[in-house]
């Protein structure tokens, strides 16, 4: 099966939670799309030529359009394949405020689990890179603290997730009721990752019979129809295709921007990261796009969400 421009590509690869959350998402929606694998460590020079120096996991391209952040994946889909809705219920707007702790601090403390229950067998690559990435510059001396504190990183996850076995235990297949939503995947990724990455993680998530249920459930939704495709190939779909971004910066944006300013735009905190350089085409409170050329590519789109970004002009 050949990949058309319209088709989803998702770069990533298999053992990213992050990654896991969007495929729960494709398994929601029960779409297509190609799978291209990425190094789990930089370089990563086929992603970043397409992203112009993103380097986290997970990144989605449609044609000419690259999706950074599965903030920014997730609003994406749902715009364009909006049945079944990610937002089943009357409250979406509460449970993106919901999604903010679940990918934020809840997700943060199960990455010091992880990698703290783990810190004097993790490769010293390894170690580096991902203790620079959500620990900042002081990042060994992080990893060597979170082991230290397992058993405390350990009972300030076990009290949220009692409050969501409880959730559950009203007979309700999924967290919002009968229908999966977005906040499921939001959930799921952060019990897959605890379960399947942290030796003692089995053990710690017996107690939660209910998330246990539930995670089950939302393992059988599937990831969706994929299929696999090259690097090269991705690269040559983004060449021979044109962005669909809307051209258009919301006049009472804090920051000032007008159409065409040169930017850069990196994640909000010091992960040591490439910010990404451009020309503003889209900004408004939720979404910032800007583009940039390639000599392989031509011009492409990269777009990020606003939350958890900065966005600084050049």
């Amino acid at each position: 099966m050949v990949a058309q421009i319209k088709d989803i590509i998702f770069h990533s690869y298999f053992q990213s939670p992050v990654a896991e959350k969007v495929r729960v998402g494709f398994g929601i929606k029960q779409l297509k799309w190609y799978s291209v694998e990425i190094p789990r460590l930089p370089p990563k020079p086929m992603l970043t030529k397409l992203t112009g120096g993103y380097r986290r996991t997970p990144v989605m391209q449609i044609g000419a359009d690259i999706y950074c952040d599965s903030l920014c994946i997730l609003n994406e889909l749902e715009k364009r394949f909006p049945s079944p809705s990610f937002h089943p219920t009357s409250d979406p707007e509460l449970m993106w405020c919901l999604s903010r702790w679940t990918d934020g601090a809840l997700f943060d403390l199960g990455v010091k689990i992880v990698l703290g229950s783990a810190a004097d067998e993790l490769p010293a690559d390894f170690a580096k890179d991902r203790g620079r990435l959500y620990m900042g510059v002081d990042w060994a001396n992080g990893l060597k603290e979170a082991n230290a504190t397992m058993s405390h990183l350990a009972s300030q996850l076990r009290g949220p997730l009692h409050k969501i076995n409880h959730q559950l235990s009203d007979g309700r297949p999924f967290v919002l009721g009968h229908e999966p939503a977005a906040i499921d995947a939001q959930l799921y990724h952060l019990i897959w990752f605890v379960r399947g990455r942290w030796s003692n993680g089995p053990n710690f998530m017996s107690e939660f019979i209910f998330i246990e249920e539930w995670a089950k459930r939302i393992s059988q939704l599937g990831h969706g129809d994929m299929h696999t495709l090259s690097a090269e190939e991705a690269i040559q779909i983004a060449k021979n295709s044109q962005s669909t971004c809307a051209s258009f910066v919301d006049p009472r944006d804090p920051q000032g921007f007008k159409q065409g300013m040169r930017i850069q735009v990196s994640p909000d905190v010091d992960g040591g990261e490439q910010p990404v350089e451009g020309m503003i085409q889209y900004a408004d409170h939720d979404t910032i796009s800007l583009t940039r050329s390639d000599p392989d590519l031509g011009e492409v789109c990269v777009h990020f969400p606003r939350f958890g970004y900065k966005v600084e002009t050049l």
